[in-house]
């Protein structure tokens, strides 16, 4: 018998029963993901939830100072942050977060719990294992993912319209060392490709919308970035997406070490529409909802660490102050209106702007203003939203050089 179930235990849940646990809260975290099997994922951690969690920069990770960030075209920017953010391979980043639990007092279960083995009682709730185990709970929370079947059963489904797709391959690090972190935005679609080096690979992939999805395409053009983006390693003026006549040679070399050495991973992210946010509800009577599994994710970019970690604690608060029920009005007040904002920006952030996408002209305004330069640092390092974003920009422009 405990008094809070939580399953999932990536962050959100890991930090969830942390934060309750060391009040004295009987916590079982039920962490049903196979041994050294990591969540697909960039694994970046913006520098506004280092400010928030330092204990995060205990965790095996690489601090990232300056990012390479690419048109549509092709056409790059280089952004030297002001704070650092962090790239974590998530079988460290989780696995810290779980240790921080258990030392704090939360048991953890290797159980994976399934919608149709959870059932509402009189008293609370009651999980099954596959083994014929049970566990009771006063309270349960829903920190699993965006396919939580939970979620579906104590929220409702989301329709694949309101979910994005992420995945790619794990890859070796370049001989010569020279790793850069790498943002480009898609030409000719909806997205970004992204190349993060943690401590011994680097974690390529790309995110885009689940309607645009065609799984072919996407990992041609994934292909084409990696090998570019090996290619530029090798030789600074090679181009990150097209192969010149004198590539070639190097190109098939290049894609026979990758076919040799890369993992694949893929996932699904939550991408709420904005009419969503509105009705969608994060609790309800016993139960709540955390991080991917609640939708908690930036439609513009996928990154949900911060909100996973945000709405734990908010969550934790709520519980621990006796109100749970206060979550919802809490994470609204919180994060919801940024959230909701990104909802309504991403089509235009992935539309067009005076006859190109508008990630080509925000690129391509930075590169003469500094400004909004910074302003675009801010952007990556988390501390600049989208509510104000476009004033901010404006006003940017509008001062001297």
């Amino acid at each position: 018998m405990f008094e809070v179930l939580i399953v999932g235990a990536g962050p959100a849940g890991s930090f969830a029963a942390e934060r309750l646990a060391q009040t004295g809260v009987h916590v079982a975290l039920f962490d049903g993901r196979p041994e050294g099997d990591p969540k697909a994922c960039g694994g970046g951690v913006t520098a506004k939830a280092l400010k928030a969690w330092p204990h995060l920069l205990d965790a095996v990770g690489r601090s990232v100072n300056e990012l390479e960030m690419y048109a549509p075209s092709g056409r790059c920017i280089q952004l030297k942050l002001d704070e650092p953010f962090a790239i974590y391979s998530r079988r460290a980043f989780d696995a810290h977060l779980r240790r921080r639990a258990v030392a704090a007092g939360a048991q953890v279960l290797k159980e994976k719990i399934s919608g149709s083995r959870t059932v509402k009682t009189e008293s609370g709730w009651l999980l099954k294992g596959a083994n014929g185990k049970e566990w009771r709970g006063k309270f349960l929370v829903a920190a699993d993912g965006a396919n939580s079947a939970i979620a579906k059963m104590l929220a409702g489904p989301l329709p694949a319209a309101e979910m994005e797709v992420a995945f790619g391959y794990r890859a070796p690090l370049p001989t010569n060392d020279e790793a850069p972190t790498v943002v480009a935005f898609l030409p000719d679609w909806v997205g970004y490709a992204w190349a993060f080096p943690r401590v011994d690979h680097i974690s390529f992939g790309i995110a885009t919308s689940q309607d645009a999805f065609e799984h072919q395409p996407l990992d041609d053009l994934l292909w084409d970035f990696m090998l570019g983006y090996y290619r530029k390693r090798e030789d600074s003026k090679a181009k990150l997406w097209t192969s010149r006549k004198i590539d070639r040679e190097r190109d098939v070399r290049l894609r026979e070490f990758l076919k040799a050495t890369a993992e694949r991973y893929a996932a699904r992210i939550p991408g709420l529409l904005p009419k969503t946010w509105d009705t969608r509800r994060a609790c309800g009577a016993g139960w709540a909802l955390l991080g991917d599994a609640a939708g908690f994710a930036d439609p513009v970019t996928g990154e949900g660490i911060y909100y996973a970690l945000r709405s734990a604690e908010l969550f934790a608060e709520s519980y621990l102050a006796g109100s749970p029920a206060s979550y919802e009005q809490n994470w609204r007040q919180d994060f919801g209106r940024e959230l909701q904002r990104a909802s309504e920006m991403r089509r235009k952030f992935y539309g067009n702007f005076w006859g190109a996408p508008f990630t080509e002209r925000m690129i391509e305004f930075a590169w003469g203003h500094r400004g909004i330069k910074r302003v675009l640092g801010d952007l990556v390092a988390g501390h600049q939203g989208y509510v104000g974003l476009k004033r901010k920009l404006a006003r940017s422009a509008l001062r001297p050089l």
